[in-house]
């Protein structure tokens, strides 16, 4: 193996083939530097460079010689693994997980051809890239901090200014909300603030300083939504340009002219997702464009709110040649869940592709437990590189090489899910509930079946430890599905949840899952609120089946369906859409009627903290008793103390009374916090507050 230039990429390269060779034939290539190769030798390095993009490579034989050449960044290393995944049977399925061809010798053809990605940088999630560096180069990936100086990559504007820095002194520097500046960490810039801009540019320029050698930053807004500036200024150029993203644009053209040399991204995403009438992108300014709120059932080409964001991907795409697409592939609320979204990946990178996307980033929630983690970093890296391979015969690759035997089966239930999920007519979105599936792609029917094909996978790998823990893992999603849809279930077998429980808890804690959701609620966590939530030893509430009624009705999607789930005995879960009733901006009250006077000494409420979803904990919640409707006497009354705390929380308010009293009538006021406040994404935007229950006793 002849190395012509020393560089890290060719260095990297020549020893990867170097060891993947001796793994395979036992035999070690020595690694020779500033020497003319000989007939039989490999040459990286190469100078055959015509037509080769970034990371893009070109394999040829002349006179004896394999030389490899590269496009420039790691065009030499993915060379190497294409021509052993070619000729040594090397394929990287997870970290340390790979085949690869055991023979004493190997023969190489003649040779001549080359590679260019689909996107210059490909970005995806999977747990084993910070297990297994050779995984990553594997599937071709790469991370922000490979090319975005100082580790900015997104929601960078607090980072770059913090509001706890420069709110105080400069409000003025902040969006300007609902009559007011708002400085807060998902306060958004205002980017008509001439004084802010070079605040900004001197900081951008000490960032290219410390990091030589870095080229691009991300100058963009922080995660939220609605929080854009509306001050006078502000607000004419977004009337002009008829969208909030005209303001950005103008600010990253002025970096862009005044560091021409550097590249910037920023986002365009929820209230920045539709382009500018008039403003375009400089060639320098990268459009980092996020289909968040779309569905994943079908392709985006599709549904109403695919084709909304193919609109604004088609309008970006006349501006600009350089857009980098960020796409979602998992649900965020429910990692261990089923997501059967495979069939959508090949077509959206594809519409991608065609519409000037250069950059790419898979976000498919890689967590370790999560739905198929392994095989959705497999398929959309192979994806991401070549757009026009075949997703089923990527899945079926992968599969029979990390399940062994199970294979079959496990493809036949992903199949079924697949089909079940169109047969269903339920969208597919990223905070979804298992539950919204309970009669669709996971009814009763369909589930036993799933478990049935989970069988037989675990007895054809059962004397394989290995294989039979990567199906067990696998399997968690149907598992955690059956519980999810049996606690919101009356009539069911109280026996066969416990049991299906037991096993969870046993796998999640033996396999060393760590969370359920990107707000790390853990699965041992859910097993105990399980058992203390959803598995009574009797219900005793009074206020089963009671009728509500309104005062302070809460949002009109909630109404009908409050009226019957606050009282149905069943407990809602981590994802507010089903179970929950919600109040939006304002305080809520209602009375709830227990049709006839009865005997009671408690009274409780349960709420959801869902920071992620601008569901906060109300400021009280008073209770009054009444036995008319008329005459109404205090019961009590519970305060929450602020919680900035991010994972799920169910917090109830229980209020028992000294003595029992007897009434029909139970009165829930609920103060909410009404304006989300600083410390929180949707700062000075209405905050939610999520009631389930209510429980008299």
């Amino acid at each position: 193996i002849v190395v012509a230039q020393q560089t890290a990429a060719d260095l990297t390269a020549a020893q990867l083939l170097q060891r993947f060779v001796r793994e395979s034939t036992g035999a070690t290539l020595p690694l020779l530097h500033d020497v003319t190769p000989r007939k039989g030798d490999i040459l990286i390095g190469a100078s055959d460079t015509a037509g080769l993009a970034e990371d893009g490579f070109r394999l040829r034989t002349q006179e004896g010689v394999l030389r490899i050449s590269s496009g420039g960044d790691k065009g030499a290393v993915y060379g190497v693994m294409t021509l052993l995944e070619r000729y040594l049977g090397l394929d990287y399925f997870a970290a340390g997980v790979y085949e690869l061809d055991r023979n004493p010798t190997v023969t190489l053809p003649a040779m001549d051809f080359a590679e260019n990605p689909a996107f210059r940088y490909r970005q995806s999630q999977g747990y084993g890239m910070a297990q297994d560096s050779v995984y990553r180069l594997a599937l071709r990936l790469e991370e922000p901090r490979d090319i975005f100086a100082g580790g900015l990559w997104v929601h960078t504007f607090n980072s770059l200014l913090p509001a706890s820095v420069y709110g105080a002194e400069h409000p003025e520097y902040y969006s300007f909300i609902n009559g007011e500046r708002r400085p807060g960490r998902a306060s958004q810039w205002c980017l008509t603030n001439d004084e802010l801009f070079e605040l900004a540019a001197a900081k951008v320029d000490s960032i290219f300083r410390a990091n030589p050698g870095m080229n691009i930053i991300s100058i963009s807004q922080n995660d939220s939504n609605f929080t854009y500036c509306r001050c006078e200024e502000c607000e004419k150029v977004n009337q002009y340009e008829g969208a909030p993203s005209g303001n950005y644009i103008r600010f990253l053209n002025k970096l862009a002219e005044r560091f021409p040399d550097k590249e910037f991204s920023t986002l365009a995403y929820l209230f920045t997702m539709q382009p500018p009438k008039h403003v375009k992108p400089l060639p320098n300014v990268n459009i980092m464009l996020c289909d968040i709120d779309c569905d994943r059932e079908v392709p985006l080409t599709d549904n109403a709110s695919g084709r909304e964001f193919i609109e604004a991907m088609e309008g970006w795409a006349a501006l600009s040649d350089n857009i980098f697409v960020w796409d979602y592939g998992i649900n965020f609320d429910n990692m261990v869940a089923p997501f059967p979204n495979f069939p959508i990946l090949k077509p959206n990178i594809g519409l991608f592709r065609r519409n000037h996307a250069t950059m790419h980033f898979s976000q498919i929630g890689g967590s370790y437990g999560g739905d198929f983690s392994e095989m959705r970093t497999y398929v959309v890296a192979k994806l991401m590189w070549n757009p026009d391979q075949d997703t089923d015969s990527l899945m079926l690759r992968f599969m029979r090489g990390y399940y062994g035997p199970a294979a079959p089966y496990i493809y036949q239930y992903e199949k079924l899910l697949e089909g079940a999920l169109l047969a269903g007519g339920q969208r597919l979105w990223i905070y979804d509930s298992p539950v919204s599936h309970k009669d669709g792609m996971l009814n009763a029917a369909c589930r036993k079946r799933y478990g049935e094909l989970f069988d037989c996978a675990e007895r054809a790998v059962a004397g394989d430890s290995v294989l039979l823990r990567r199906v067990r893992l696998t399997r968690l999603p149907l598992m955690y599905s059956n519980l999810e849809i049996a606690r919101t279930t009356a009539d069911k077998d109280l026996g066969a949840v416990v049991s299906e429980l037991d096993a969870f808890e046993k796998y999640v804690t033996q396999f060393g899952v760590k969370t359920l959701n990107e707000r790390n609620n853990s699965p041992q966590e859910y097993c105990r609120l399980y058992r203390k939530r959803y598995l009574p030893a009797e219900n005793s509430n009074l206020a089963l089946g009671a009728r509500i009624v309104w005062i302070d009705a809460p949002a009109e999607k909630y109404r009908a369906s409050g009226e019957k789930t606050l009282t149905d005995g069943l407990f809602g879960g981590a994802s507010f859409v089903e179970s929950w009733t919600g109040w939006e901006g304002k305080d809520g009250a209602f009375v709830v009627d227990l049709g006839r006077d009865v005997t009671f000494s408690t009274v409780e409420t349960d709420f959801l903290h869902q920071l992620g979803q601008w569901i906060l904990l109300p400021r009280s919640v008073r209770y009054s008793v009444s036995s008319d409707n008329a005459d109404w006497t205090p019961f009590g009354q519970v305060e929450f103390p602020e919680d900035q705390s991010v994972p799920v929380k169910f917090v109830p308010a229980a209020v028992t009374a000294a003595q029992p009293v007897r009434a029909r009538y139970v009165k829930v006021e609920i103060e909410g916090v009404k304006t989300c406040p600083p410390w929180h994404y949707g700062v000075g935007c209405p905050c939610w507050f999520f009631l389930d229950e209510v429980t008299v006793k």
